[in-house]
């Protein structure tokens, strides 16, 4: 970033842009994340507050309530990328998080109605609001971000999923301990959700030639670093591009990257959920100190995404790394690693506490580095489809955080039973290891030739043919972030 010239101020609309999603992702994912520390106050009211009802919920009910949200992710996940091109990305963002955050309002004047099913029903709700809310970020992020600076800007608003994760173990049980007790969880995050799109609305633009507040200076710049004149950059031009779905759903990188996303989601959700019932079952630890160990993981976990986004800037920089060798050097520190320490912590004795939350720590912090590693390749894969390639990879991803829970249950009957968190470790290891083998055959961080706007008219009319040389050559696009790539 400059001071002035070329690029713009300082702090362009870009960074605005960038900063807003991280905190929309975040409230997120705070809400998404905090069930399972509501979970423990609503069912332990004694070590939270003991002025609030508790509920007398088995492993397997408690299970349903995790993996709910997910019942309701999943379904909006094929249609939100054509919501996202048809309504546009900040106005579906901002449907979805103001509807999120005011469905978790009423869980704690509803539950009084039923018993666990209504905490069901609530999260399946909340995760069909926020089905779309990837998507839309994915798009947005695509509209805004120059291909030098997409690393940058992307990774800096997907660290708010690392943030969220972190506020819904560690304010969520702060919360569950004071006068608010578990209710005010659903309080706090409701009134953050309604801040921020108040925010939204007033700085969100879907482009820059929507921008009111943008200078000519950084428009241009945005919009030549995606080559792509003002004149055809509108909302209605990027509505009107056919979507190629056989070139999509055949496409070798697509598939490598789907997998590499749903091995990612079964392993994080499931460490994720595991960690606070892992804490209380196997070391007995109180609420408070389970939320400070449940917590302590993720507090490195954001610390160490900005340190992967700072190095990741020195290599391409300084050409150390291709992007492709950037993204899966990246993706398999954030997988291997993880996955050998999963294994190690299957091993452990039950009074090896302090060396199980090292553990923990390493496999969480390691993994920061897997958005920059695959998670953002998506939009190295098809610029102008890249709310439909996300929605496709999320809509499969989001499936694992529905069985991963039901499948934790059933493994881990007694969460006091280290043995058979053994078990389970041993199972995320091994899905970490062979997703990343995956990833590293078939990934490409090559923008596909089914991204060019006239792919469909060109492959119809049998002279779009090319060749291993000249891919990917479809669009000035392709061309530009080909170059950036090498």
């Amino acid at each position: 970033m400059t001071t002035a010239g070329s690029k713009g101020p300082l702090i362009g609309q870009r960074h605005v842009q960038a900063v807003l999603l991280f905190f929309g992702i975040a409230i997120n994912y705070m809400t998404k994340y905090s069930a399972s520390i509501s979970l423990v106050a609503m069912t332990n009211a004694l070590t939270t507050n003991p002025n609030f009802p508790q509920y007398d919920w088995s492993e397997t009910e408690k299970s349903y309530i995790l993996s709910s949200f997910f019942w309701g992710y999943v379904v909006t996940q094929l249609p939100a990328g054509y919501v996202c091109k048809r309504y546009g990305a900040k106005a579906t963002l901002l449907a979805a998080t103001l509807g999120s955050s005011l469905v978790g309002l009423v869980l704690p004047f509803t539950l009084k109605w039923g018993d666990w099913q209504i905490f069901c029903a609530v999260r399946v709700l909340q995760g069909l609001l926020q089905g779309f809310d990837l998507a839309a970020a994915y798009a947005h992020l695509a509209n805004w971000c120059p291909v030098k600076e997409r690393n940058r800007l992307g990774a800096l608003a997907n660290s708010g999923i690392e943030c969220g994760t972190l506020l819904g173990m560690l304010v969520s049980g702060i919360i569950a301990t004071s006068s608010l007790g578990w209710p005010g969880i659903s309080y706090i995050a409701c009134a953050a959700g309604i801040i921020w799109c108040g925010l939204w609305e007033i700085l969100g633009s879907s482009t820059p030639n929507t921008s009111k507040l943008i200078t000519p200076e950084e428009r241009l710049y945005i919009l030549t670093s995606l080559e792509k004149k003002a004149s055809e950059d509108s909302e209605a031009t990027r509505k009107s591009i056919p979507i190629p779905w056989k070139a999509i759903l055949t496409s070798p990188p697509v598939w490598a990257l789907l997998v590499a996303r749903s091995s990612e989601a079964w392993c994080f959700s499931a460490i994720q959920a595991a960690i606070p019932n892992y804490m209380n079952g196997v070391f007995a630890m109180d609420m408070k100190s389970n939320t400070f160990y449940s917590a302590l993981p993720f507090i490195v976990l954001w610390i160490m995404s900005y340190v992967y986004l700072v190095l990741a800037d020195v290599l391409l920089n300084y050409k150390v790394l291709t992007l492709n060798g950037l993204r899966k050097t990246y993706n398999s520190i954030s997988f291997w690693i993880p996955a050998a320490c999963l294994f190690g912590l299957g091993l452990l004795e039950v009074q090896q506490q302090v060396l199980a939350a090292i553990l923990l720590i390493v496999i969480v912090a390691t993994n920061a580095g897997n958005m920059i590693g695959s998670g953002l390749n998506v939009i190295d894969l098809s610029p102008n489809h890249t709310g439909i390639v996300m929605s496709l990879i999320n809509a499969t991803a989001t499936i694992m955080p529905i069985l991963t829970p039901i499948v934790a249950s059933a493994i881990v009957e007694d969460n006091s039973n280290y043995r058979q968190w053994q078990i389970l470790f041993a199972i995320c290891g091994s899905v970490y290891t062979v997703g990343n083998i995956i990833y590293l055959i078939s990934g490409s961080t090559d923008p596909q030739p089914w991204n060019d706007p006239d792919f469909l008219l060109h492959r119809s009319q049998n002279d779009y043919e090319p060749s291993l040389d000249d891919q990917p050559s479809g669009s000035k696009v392709a061309i530009e972030i080909n170059k950036i790539g090498d």
